[in-house]
Formats: structure tokens, sequence, C-alpha cells
């Protein structure tokens, strides 16, 4: 790969066998390939190990957001591209990665991109699930992920964002019940945080943003135009953000002091 400036691509990783090896497999151009493992089980650190990349290994579990700062720490290129155990880089983007890195170093620019995600059996094209932008791009040296225990995010201050083309493919959800486990991790860590920041929702607020989520996912972001596919998608968005909010009210509830 003809280039002037040099690549990382970072993954955090804890028993991803199952989608890990597409995933490096689908990289292998890059320049280096750092994987932090937070205390697999399976194969994974042994399939990561085989594709090239380069190993660390950190099971004090902080969030996610911190987990990457630290898997950002191992790597040493120009570009950092951050990447999930369950997707994979399309040729196109790959091609247009290039090309940002064939150019002088850009400050301040930040570049996103489309993703596509598969949920049970096919890529969903609307309930706000396609183009799904990320931002994965940028500046070793410049700017990290946020310390946020989900939902972690590249610090965007002062930059420009540049959309790149082509696709991820984000192998989402294979299968529903170990979906709705990890969105129950999800929620559970959202209220965590909220909750130690001194947040708290009253229970109609709960259902309030439950309902406002199936309206959003099915009808304005069109799930309906996926058919089966999208409604189910709609109802487990409505869930999630029922039990995002419940679980908040529940701590604020169940954790007080005596006498408060």
């Amino acid at each position: 790969m003809s280039q002037t400036n040099t690549l990382s691509v970072v993954l955090i990783a804890k028993n991803s066998s199952a989608t890990l090896e597409s995933s490096l497999n689908s990289v292998q151009w890059a320049d280096e390939i750092i994987l932090l493992d937070a205390g697999s089980t399976d194969d994974t650190v042994e399939i990561a190990t085989r594709c090239g990349a380069r190993v660390y290994q950190h099971t004090d579990w902080q969030g996610y957001g911190r987990q990457r700062q630290i898997a950002q720490h191992y790597a040493t290129s120009d570009y950092i591209f951050m990447l999930d155990t369950d997707e994979q880089v399309t040729d196109e983007l790959r091609a247009s990665i290039s090309d940002v890195l064939s150019k002088p170093l850009q400050a301040n620019k930040v570049y996103s991109c489309a993703r596509r995600n598969w949920f049970l059996g096919r890529y969903m094209m609307h309930c706000g699930w396609y183009p799904d932008r990320v931002l994965r791009l940028y500046l070793n040296n410049e700017r990290t992920y946020n310390s946020n225990l989900v939902h972690e995010s590249v610090d965007t201050a002062g930059a420009e964002v540049i959309k790149l083309s082509g696709d991820l493919l984000h192998r989402t959800c294979d299968d529903y019940m170990q979906f709705q486990q990890k969105q129950l991790v999800y929620a559970r860590s959202w209220a965590e945080e909220r909750f130690l920041q001194g947040k708290n929702v009253g229970l109609v607020s709960a259902f309030g943003h439950g309902l406002g989520a199936f309206i959003k996912t099915f009808l304005l972001r069109k799930g309906f135009l996926d058919g089966g596919h999208g409604l189910l998608l709609s109802l487990v968005v409505t869930q999630y953000t029922f039990n995002k909010y419940a679980a908040l009210w529940a701590m604020g509830k169940t954790r007080q002091q005596p006498g408060e």
C-alpha cells in the first residue's frame, strides 16, 4: 500500500473469536494492528496473534472509553483507525482511507464512515441503522476517545468532520437472545454512569422515552420499510431505551441511604 503516512488499526476485545478473524483479515494492509484484550477465555488472543496483531492485556475494566484510550496508547502510527471486532472494512472504504494517508497530515480533522448493520439475516437500511456514520479515523497525537462507560466517542473539539467513502460491515446481531443480553449490559452501564453523576428520573419518564424511541425508530426513521425486521428492531430499541431510564430510576430508589 503506497502511502506517505502510517496507520494503526486499534481494537479492544473480549471473547470475540466468532467474528474477529474476518475483522482482522479486512485490515491486513495497515502498518500495524493493535488489539487490547480484556481477559478472553476463548480463542481471541490466539486468532489475533495468528493474524499478525500486536496483542496486549488489560483486565481492569473501566468502561469502553477508557479501554480504547489504553489501546491507543500502544499505537505508534500517524493515524488511528478504531475498529470493532465484529466489523469489516470494505475495499471502497480502504481506498478512501488510503487517499487520506497519501496526503500531508491534516490537523483538526476527524473522518467518519458509514456502517451497514446486520440484523438477523439482513442489513438494515432504515431504523436509523444506515448510514449510521461513526467517527473512526483521526491523528494519533491529536485526540482520543472520551471516558464514557458505554457509547464512547472520539473527542471532536475544534475538528472538522469529513465523510469517507465506503462502508464498514457490522455483524451486529446473529443471535437475538445474545443481542438482548448485550443491550441489558449497555443499559445498566448507561444508568450507572448517570447515577454516579447525580442524575435521576421519574418512572413516567422511562415510559415516555421508550414511546418516543418507538415513534422515532419505526415512523420517523422509517423502520416500517424494513418490514418485520424493522418492527422487531424498533421494539428492541424501545425496550432498551425504557430499560436505561427504568434502571436509573430504580438505582435512585434502591441505593438511597436509610432515612433519606
